[in-house]
């Protein structure tokens, strides 16, 4: 048997003990202790009461609210996409502006102007009801108005059956039935070990 571009040195003992042959799939330190404790996380959960669902709602809908709007307007384009052109261009237009506004605002922190006089909510609120009506205008009405229809209970759905993955929410800070601890109570808290 040839060996290519390795040598080999002779051995300086002529008995060697080898090593009892073990199983390749055994583990080979048997003394280590195996951990039990994972526990498989589930992130959608029914709520336990209709308080519990709304709050679950008003939560979700503020931690999420960009994912859900880049959802509906995914589909919004899709749909625009093979025969309302224009009605595209008008939606990709107003997409622009309001991300300028949003990068203003981020840019410009310390602006009164910006930040106390003119309120977010209302110049995206207006940003929001102009796209509308362009949409509207465009005769991509129907687009629109199935795009939402079909979009929004999705959403709501979502918001309603999806957990927070928070690491433990107390008791006092969850609405009625909606506590779902990750860890079991024999462990510190993490305001303990502080």
């Amino acid at each position: 048997m040839a060996s290519y571009g390795t040598m080999q040195r002779p051995s300086t003992t002529s008995t060697s003990t080898l090593p009892a042959t073990t199983h390749p799939h055994e583990p080979k330190d048997t003394t280590r202790k195996t951990r039990n404790d994972f526990k498989l996380l589930f992130p959608f959960n029914i709520p336990a009461t209709p308080e519990a669902a709304a709050v679950r709602i008003i939560r979700n809908l503020g931690y999420f609210r960009l994912y859900y709007i880049l959802f509906i307007w995914t589909i919004l384009f899709i749909t625009l996409l093979p025969k309302r052109k224009v009605s595209l261009i008008f939606l990709v237009a107003m997409t622009a502006v309001t991300c300028l506004y949003l990068v203003l605002l981020r840019v410009v922190p310390n602006s009164v102007v910006l930040h106390k006089i003119i309120d977010r909510r209302l110049v995206l609120a207006l940003l929001a009801i102009v796209t509308m009506v362009e949409l509207i205008l465009t005769r991509a009405a129907l687009h629109l108005f199935l795009t939402l229809g079909c979009g929004t209970p999705v959403v709501l759905v979502h918001a309603v059956l999806r957990v927070r993955d928070d690491l433990f929410v107390e008791e006092e800070a969850c609405a009625a039935g909606e506590l779902v601890p990750l860890r079991t109570t024999s462990e510190p808290k993490l305001s303990d070990a502080v």
